[in-house]
């Protein structure tokens, strides 16, 4: 029965493949420039993928801001505010191709650290990084030297950008020119995604929870999201199970570092958590129920 791939383990793998749909580009070793690449995609995936049909919004919102000197970037911002509002993390959990990644690794069977005090103060650096690296540094530099973009995250950083992108890329026999203009960056990122790499066999989704600007930007709107996991705080008992069983650095469900995957549904003894959007229209049938009730016995 583990060897039976859950409903969310689905829902990843039919999502990477959908950011990925380009068959082609992996055979020719080409990118992708068709219609859809001009469209923001919910989860972290790289624009310069050979099988990527749409964009990053992270890597979007870098080129956007080096822009803004001559342009306000409304709609790569409006697109994320959009999917922030309606999804929150639950796009971390459910839709993110790095995550998926990140939970296949964990896997593997080795000795793994736990959660803890010095995690959770460490869940904030990617905070550091969103106000620095993604907002910061490309804002300033766009409005310094026009027309000359600098992603920062992107081009430092991003282990996505170096696995889906560089690496799959430079496999390809059509791009072996590619490797004359291979330098010291290349060589930094290559060493922080092996790094990344392994410290995920370890510890549980490690980019997402200390490194991921994306994740910090929809984490603030996980208590405003449209759908996500809530508690009914008049059926909980606070025993902490739900805390207790997660393996992100949350302090309560539906927090800022909850990636909403419903985990901790399934240890709730009283039930209290329950999916935003389903619940309330439960709610709203089981009222309009007992209203047609009412209107029937008094026509009796």
């Amino acid at each position: 029965l583990k060897l039976i791939p859950t409903k969310r383990r689905l829902i990843q793998l039919y999502a990477a493949l959908l950011y990925n749909a380009n068959i082609k580009g992996f055979i020719t070793g080409d990118i992708f420039q068709g219609l859809s690449k001009s469209a923001c995609l919910p989860g972290l995936n790289c624009y310069s993928c050979p099988g990527a049909i749409g964009s990053c919004p992270l890597g979007s919102l870098q080129n956007a801001l080096a822009e803004s000197k001559t342009k306000v970037p409304t709609y790569v911002i409006g697109i994320i505010l959009l999917y922030s509002i309606i999804l929150g993390r639950t796009i971390c959990g459910f839709l993110c191709p790095v995550g998926l990644l990140q939970e296949l690794t964990y896997k593997i069977k080795t000795p793994k650290l736990k959660k803890n005090k010095v995690t959770r103060i460490l869940s904030y650096f990617k905070y550091v990084l969103l106000f620095v690296l993604v907002i910061g540094l490309p804002l300033i530099y766009g409005l310094q030297a026009k027309g000359i973009p600098l992603p920062g995250f992107c081009k430092y950083i991003c282990p996505a950008g170096t696995f889906e992108g560089a690496i799959f890329l430079l496999l390809n026999k059509a791009n072996t020119s590619f490797y004359e203009m291979l330098g010291a960056l290349f060589t930094w990122k290559f060493m922080l995604l092996i790094i990344f790499i392994v410290l995920s066999v370890f510890i549980y989704r490690v980019f997402c929870r200390f490194f991921c600007p994306l994740g910090a930007i929809y984490g603030l709107f996980n208590k405003l999201s449209i759908l996500g996991v809530k508690v009914d705080k008049n059926a909980c008992n606070h025993c902490n199970a739900c805390i207790n069983v997660c393996k992100m650095d949350v302090k309560e469900v539906g927090d800022h570092e909850c990636i909403q995957c419903g985990d901790c549904m399934k240890v709730c003894g009283c039930k209290a958590i329950k999916w935003k959007m389903i619940s309330k229209i439960i709610k709203e049938d089981e009222q309009r129920l007992e209203t047609n009730e009412i209107k029937s016995a008094t026509v009796d």
